[in-house]
């Protein structure tokens, strides 16, 4: 009782002292919960949302999957309307009828602006049935009727203010269909970002499926009385043993499809919660310093209380439990502000497409509970060290100045070490370099980044020593004395300051590292475009990757003023070596001009003739594991049609990033083998302009496009800027959640200052009294905080370098050849972090300059 007593007086006597540290916890915790009630909401809206919108049994066809994904034609797979017949004659059916719907459309306004979802999540089109009154109301105007009509759903009406009677037009593999808008359905529940619009049955077969008399799906509805489970026993039984029909009951359905969005949902959150335990470990730094300095000012009071009778244990113990008084107190704000970030992530997501009502808010009692154990566990693993430094104090220490440094300079055993596992990381990181495939040179990259980082920090306050000194040459010799107080003081404890940079290395580290790989990547890239391409324009879809619907590729090949137009697309087959050894790997058909639109290097063989009748090409990845030689035969078995027997003309070099290990093959020869109702649509097109022409091509190229309005014509220029811009994007929104970590390592500068003038409270009043300005004080607490700053940043970004020069050795494996150094963005991160070190002395150098000097001489310390 009396340790609990003595700990709770401590904790409240130097709460102001672990604020910061408390905070820290507080923002990991509050990560991680967040993260938690954010992915947990997202999971009950989709469940919520499939599991009412789900008919108690569903038909569909067995080539598809129950999300009734498109076939690359881009027509739904389907089955005759003749099956609903089949399927009201089987007990306990109350009603079954059939849905036909795509999610390979697109829907445009009379501006032909793209009315779907900016955020990923598919326009469905679909015909009105009664099933879909689970999930939705008309709330204004009417179903539609004809096919001049459609219904759209109300979020998607209110985003982009559609009201009764605007024009759209649906664009699908079948053709174009203009309606105007009869009525608006809303959800029931929450939805999550897709755009619906719903058309008349007879339009819907015509204009999503191609046919009259087919559905995608038969819904069934049981009657009163009757399990799903008996239902589908029932259905099967009337479809002669369901053979060639996938049947599913409610559940099934739904958890066919949280399956498909769980695993998205899955890596979203262990990325984030990646980020957050780096935000831990960096808290850890600022707790370890916290109860360091703590310790060391408290050296007289413990040596008071080991002098009249408390143990090693009892100091030890007390001191622990104020690390978990500290966890419990952060924990607990940090749960409950992980709650309030969770709500505002739902509430950016649904600001820019995603929506998510806080009404499906939820909390899983395991969400407060990791989070309360976590803040605990990590606070008094980080207290550990001090705790037991605090247990060693002796009585005699109650004789000497409070404030002495415990140990002003690293043991040699913890250089020793630090060097070793350093040495032993940058060897990892060389036999990365010197990696002949990708999974091994990955293993060695993993080890060699965690070895090099724990060496780092085991080494911190021997690199504190050296490079400190070399800063402050070029920083702090500039500002006279007070730049050497600031020097010395840093110098002081360099295992404070050790731990101090260090926390600020690991942020930055990641931030150069990525840097470095970025900009590899888009450097890799570019060389590869200059070098390979020799189309002067492509259209695609750059975002969705959707394949191009006739109609607009029609309209691309009437441009005039091109020397030639390659139509491009991959035809899923399963290819059969003639060693016997099947592989699903489907096979590139173009025409014959995509050799000039994409040079690739032959190994052996002729490319032109590949392109022959019943020829085609590997790449001399294949061709090595297989043993093939150019004439020998491989077998081709196209999913969408019949088995072919192809004839290898040539084998191409895989050292490329662009269609490495890629087969091609003449389209007319996929074609004579795949109906032409199965053939999937153009993947990408290529163009050649006439010598000359290449402006006036451009801009043909972009009014022949202007009508759909997900393709687009881009040129080299444009293609680069995208794949720059996507880079980019990516890499800031890591730069955004490694923030965090970054936060709690200005907090850990800011801790460390502010503990440290407590610490020196009677040497600064010394100072003060013999001349010093209070101006000249609070300059050397900002010069000392740049410094520490600037040491963190330097390991951290020098350490970050290096494990982007290793990465992009395996990224040269997949084809990535080019290594380039963001110098500006290196550069940049570097000055910046002296910004960050004068932020973080603000409030401690303040609060030094208005130390009255009497009062700080007498301190007791």
């Amino acid at each position: 009782m009396t340790v609990w007593k003595t700990s709770v007086r401590n904790f409240f006597a130097h709460k102001g002292r672990m604020a910061l540290s408390a905070v820290a916890v507080l923002l990991s915790v509050a990560f991680v919960c967040g993260t938690l009630v954010f992915t947990d909401t997202m999971n009950t809206t989709f469940d919520k949302l499939f599991t009412i919108s789900s008919p108690d049994v569903t038909v569909s066809p067995k080539t598809s999957d129950d999300q009734g994904e498109q076939p690359d034609n881009g027509k739904p797979a389907s089955l005759p309307a003749s099956v609903i017949q089949q399927v009201e004659k089987a007990d306990g059916v109350e009603r079954a009828e059939g849905s036909a719907f795509s999610m390979a459309v697109t829907v445009v306004n009379s501006d032909n602006k793209n009315m779907g979802s900016d955020t990923g999540a598919p326009t469905i089109a679909s015909n009105w049935t009664k099933n879909d009154l689970r999930s939705m109301e008309i709330t204004s105007g009417h179903a539609p009727r004809g096919p001049t009509e459609m219904m759209v759903d109300a979020d998607t009406a209110k985003k982009h203010k559609l009201k009764i009677g605007d024009e759209l037009r649906t664009i699908a593999a079948t053709g174009d269909l203009k309606a105007r808008i009869s009525g608006i359905a809303s959800f029931t529940a929450t939805n999550p970002g897709a755009t619906v619009v719903y058309l008349d049955t007879a339009t819907a077969q015509k204009h999503l499926l191609g046919a009259p008399g087919v559905f995608t799906q038969i819904l069934v509805t049981a009657g009163s009385g009757v399990s799903d489970a008996q239902l589908k026993k029932n259905v099967a039984a009337a479809l002669d043993g369901a053979t060639g029909y996938k049947l599913q009951t409610q559940q099934e359905a739904a958890d066919a499809n949280k399956d498909d969005m769980g695993a998205f949902l899955d890596v979203m959150k262990y990325a984030m919660l990646g980020f957050a335990g780096i935000a831990f470990l960096v808290g850890i730094f600022l707790i370890v310093n916290t109860f360091s300095m703590l310790v060391a000012q408290r050296t007289r009071e413990i040596g008071l209380m080991r002098a009249i009778g408390s143990s090693r244990k009892q100091v030890n113990r007390s001191v622990l439990l104020e690390a978990v008084l500290l966890g419990i107190v952060g924990s607990l704000l940090g749960v409950a502000a992980g709650v309030g970030l969770a709500v505002g992530l739902m509430k950016m997501m649904s600001a820019v497409g995603m929506t998510l009502s806080t009404e499906d808010l939820t909390v899983a009692w395991t969400t407060p509970a990791i989070g309360l154990v976590l803040g605990i566990v990590v606070t008094v693993l980080a207290a550990y060290i001090p705790a037991r430094r605090a247990g060693k104090v002796s009585p005699m220490a109650a004789l000497r100045d409070a404030g002495t440094p415990a140990d002003g300079r690293s043991g040699w055993i913890r250089a020793g070490i630090g060097l070793f596992l350093t040495a032993a990381g940058g060897a990892a990181l060389w036999a990365t370099t010197q990696a002949d495939k990708a999974t091994e040179g990955s293993m060695f990259l993993a080890l060699g980044v965690l070895l090099t980082l724990i060496g780092f920090i085991v080494i911190g306050p021997l690199l504190a020593g050296v490079v400190v000194r070399g800063l402050s040459v070029v920083v702090l010799r500039l500002f006279g004395p007070v730049g050497r107080l600031a020097e010395r003081n840093a110098l002081r404890n360099p295992r404070r300051t050790g731990a101090t940079g260090a926390a600020l290395m690991i942020g930055l580290a990641l931030v150069a590292c990525l840097s470095v790989v970025g900009s590899s990547m888009v450097a890799s890239a570019t060389e590869e475009l200059d070098k390979s391409v020799g189309a002067d324009f492509m259209v695609q879809d750059g975002s969705t990757g959707r394949p191009i619907v006739p109609q607009a590729a029609d309209a691309v090949r009437a441009v005039p003023g091109l020397e030639h137009m390659t139509d491009y697309t991959f035809v899923k087959a399963k290819i059969t070596a003639p060693n016997g050894k099947t592989e699903d790997e489907g096979i590139v058909a173009a025409d014959p001009t995509y050799q000039q639109d994409v040079r690739r290097t032959v190994v052996s063989g002729d490319l032109a003739k590949a392109y022959g009748k019943d020829a085609m090409s590997v790449g001399d990845g294949y061709a090595e594991r297989h043993g093939i030689k150019v004439g020998d035969t491989i077998t081709v078995a196209f999913k969408a049609g019949e088995t072919a027997k192809l004839k290898v003309a040539a084998i191409t070099s895989d050292d490329t990033n662009i269609d490495r290990g890629a087969m091609y093959t003449n389209l007319t020869t996929a074609s004579s083998y795949v109906p032409a109702d199965r053939m999937p649509q153009n993947v990408i097109m290529f163009a050649k302009a006439e010598e000359g022409k290449e402006k006036e091509a451009y801009a043909a190229l972009k009014s022949a496009i202007a009508e759909y309005p997900v393709y687009k014509v881009q040129n080299q220029a444009d293609f680069k800027e995208q794949l720059k811009d996507q880079i980019g994007q990516l890499l800031n929104i890591v730069y955004g959640l490694l923030a965090l970590a970054i936060i709690v390592a200005v907090l850990g500068v800011v801790n460390t200052l502010a503990l440290s003038v407590v610490e020196r409270t009677r040497e600064i009043g010394l100072m003060r009294a013999i001349g010093l300005s209070r101006r000249q004080l609070r300059r050397m607490i900002r010069l000392e905080s740049v410094v520490i700053a600037l040491f963190g940043a330097l390991l951290g970004l020098g350490l970050g370098m290096g494990w982007g020069t290793a990465a992009q050795k395996l990224l040269a494996l997949e084809g990535l050849e080019v290594l380039e150094i963001p110098w500006p963005t290196i550069l940049t991160v570097f000055a910046c972090s002296a910004l960050v070190g004068l932020f973080a002395a603000l409030v401690p150098a303040f609060r030094a300059g208005r130390m009255n000097v009497l009062n700080a001489i007498a301190t007791d310390g």
